[in-house]
């Protein structure tokens, strides 16, 4: 060994039943030596560099048979051998790259080294792109040293190629820490604007980004820490840290949403202890907002040509505007106008003995009335019957930001809606390039569940084909995780230009999918540990496997431990949770005191607040009472058509400057 170079670990030998290829070759180690499945080894000869990664193993004695073993130990597996036989181990290896690359030949016979930090950064092509554009995704373990594993940015986030996709089985494979890992490595190195829109469907995975696992005593969430024993990172996951160059640390803009419950008041999210809901924003849309995609909420069934004509036409004509019907004038802003303006067309028409309005037939507007109508029952929580609008900070997405949308207790449909209605302003707006940031990544987990290779098509199933296929032109990147590749949409995973695999189920591994992989490789995946990984980027013409340290960030179930979610709270105690979050000095008994005059109408009390919340005024008690005391008053200075939302104007600060 040249103390002062690489270590030599073997040769190259090339045999007739087994040669050298221009894409693989075979060499001998000594029994030592610290070669394995994985390694990165390099070979020096005839003036060219040939870099490759360990595929296959395989151990040599002179022994022809196992019977002249039995028979030269008489027998007797503990006796002591009369000669001891030489024995070899001989890997195969699969080449990563060639210098120089022309003319491509088989490897020569020469000597193996085990490949150094330089030796990997070129085997991996890293040296193209690690200063410009490298992402530190994890540590290749070289002997008894680590080697920095990159990805590149343009590869990773577009606009070469784009999206990640994990597979691993469920609890082992840290598909949820590898992604959080992976974030916080984009942060900070990636070089452009970036945010990330995650998608938290089970349980609590995704709920704590913002809490370190690990609080230093001046982290402005340490003393919130109750008794609780978390693991500690270890001195070798600081090590890992350091030489990654990623911090240690969690999330530092992170915002969460959730709909409201039925009651319009609590959120549906377990995110719910007093200590956390001072970032956790309620998601409701309104009329315009869900007008676009009535074709996710509606059954495809109701959707024939006519109803659909007859919904563009409300869509275009009737929402946000003035409709004269028989000399009634109705303006539409949301469901109860919208319900009202349904009221007086039939009406009109059964009065009139139409059977067509605007060539729309009884029937269908009959039909139509029905099925939108029942949005906002079927949806109460995530649709507002008024115009109620919380949503996400669109066109002000901030740099390095986080914004978790928890669905995970919302129906099937209704995750439809979220999925598909978010995604399309995303790529809305990153293609009139208003969005606030370049780069977009979109997590979702279970994709067994939203993307199968088989069953039926959905909204969300096109949704996420539609990011996959065409996202990375507009910087809208899918990262995505699920138990089983296999079964997933074959587009999808396809389009997916990086694969990180954890730890695999042997049954999974069977599938035709990795036959490309040797048996070696699949025994190791197999058996693989927490924190190890195996990559597969479009510079690594090999998978390769790495290890990454524990994110820093507290893991869904400590943190449901730590801060149990409160059990719905009475009215007053929502309210004045809501509306202290725009004031942190507001008092509850401002707050119940304004209750005690709206006589017991909750319903005007959920409207109150949800305005107070939508137009954010700088003193919202007043704000909030203001809109409950006034209520009768203003009423009668409009028709029964128009909403409390046309009463505020012009001075948000006042909202009976009418």
């Amino acid at each position: 060994m040249d103390m002062e170079g690489p270590m030599q670990v073997g040769k190259v030998i090339a045999t007739e039943a087994k040669p050298n290829t221009a894409y693989s070759f075979n060499f001998w180690t000594p029994m030592d030596s610290p070669v394995g499945i994985g390694t990165l080894v390099h070979v020096k000869a005839n003036e060219r560099d040939i870099y490759g990664v360990v595929v296959e193993g395989f151990g040599f004695t002179d022994l022809a048979s196992a019977l002249h073993d039995f028979i030269a130990a008489e027998g007797d597996p503990g006796a002591e051998p009369a000669t001891l036989r030489p024995e070899v181990r001989c890997y195969s290896a699969a080449v990563l790259r060639v210098e120089p690359e022309e003319p491509l030949q088989p490897v020569p016979v020469g000597p193996v080294y085990l490949a150094d930090d330089p030796a990997v950064s070129r085997a991996l092509r890293m040296d193209l792109f690690q200063e410009t554009s490298g992402i530190p995704v994890g540590l290749y373990q070289n002997g008894e040293f680590l080697s920095s594993v990159y990805l590149d940015a343009d590869f990773l986030l577009g606009p070469e190629a784009a999206h990640l996709n994990l597979t691993g089985v469920s609890g082992l494979a840290t598909k949820t820490s590898a992604i959080e890992f992976v974030l916080s490595s984009i942060f900070a190195n990636f070089k452009g604007d970036v945010a990330a829109v995650c998608f938290n469907v089970k349980g609590p995975d995704l709920l704590f980004l913002d809490f370190p696992a690990e609080a230093p005593p001046d982290h402005e969430y340490a003393g919130l820490y109750p008794e609780y024993e978390i693991p500690a990172l270890t001195e070798r996951e600081r090590e890992m840290y350091q030489a990654l160059g990623v911090p240690m640390r969690a999330f530092e803009n992170v915002e969460y949403y959730a709909p409201f419950k039925s009651d319009r008041m609590n959120l549906n999210t377990l995110r719910t202890h007093p200590d956390l809901t001072r970032n956790v924003s309620p998601l409701s849309w309104g009329l315009k907002e869900i007008m676009k995609f009535t074709e996710v909420v509606l059954n495809r069934d109701d959707l024939d040509a006519k109803a659909d004509a007859l919904i563009q036409y409300i869509n275009q004509r009737v929402v946000d505007q003035t409709s004269d019907i028989g000399g009634t004038k109705i303006t539409v802003h949301d469901f109860t106008d919208l319900n009202l303006w349904f009221d007086t067309v039939l009406k009109y028409m059964e009065a009139n003995d139409r059977s067509e309005w605007q060539t729309h037939h009884y029937a269908t507007i009959r039909k139509v009335y029905n099925r939108l109508s029942n949005l906002v029952t079927r949806y109460r929580g995530l649709i507002s019957p008024d115009q109620m609008v919380c949503d996400l900070p669109w066109g002000d997405f901030k740099d390095r930001s986080i914004h978790v949308i928890d669905v995970a207790n919302v129906e099937p449909q209704g995750q439809d809606l979220v999925f598909t209605r978010v995604v399309s302003q995303l790529r809305e707006l990153l293609e009139k390039k208003t969005l606030g940031v370049e780069h977009v990544v979109v997590v979702v987990d279970e994709l067994n569940k939203y993307a199968p290779s088989d069953g039926p098509d959905t909204y969300l199933k096109q949704t996420l084909l539609d990011i996959s296929e065409r996202g990375r032109y507009l910087g809208l990147v899918l990262f995505s995780a699920q138990q089983f590749r296999s079964q997933v949409h074959k587009r999808i995973v396809g389009n997916s230009a990086t694969c990180i695999y954890g730890r695999m189920d042997m049954d999974e591994l069977a599938t035709p999918g990795y036959q490309v992989l040797t048996t070696a490789t699949k025994e190791k995946l197999a058996t693989l540990s927490k924190g190890q990984l195996m990559l597969r980027h479009p510079h690594f013409s090999q998978p390769i496997f790495v290890k990454f340290p524990r994110p820093n960030v507290l893991r869904g179930p400590d943190g449901i431990k730590m801060f149990p979610p409160v059990p719905e709270v009475p009215l007053d105690e929502a309210v004045f949770s809501h509306l202290s979050k725009l004031d942190g000095k507001i008092s509850r008994v401002v707050v119940r005191d304004a209750i005690s005059a709206a006589d017991g109408d909750q319903d005007e009390v959920v409207r109150a607040m949800n305005l107070t919340l939508q137009k954010r005024p700088d003193d919202p008690a007043t704000y909030f009472r203001r809109c409950i005391r006034n209520k009768a008053k203003l009423e009668q200075t409009l028709p029964d058509s128009q909403s409390m939302e046309m009463i505020v104007s012009p001075d948000p600060n006042d909202p009976f400057s009418y």
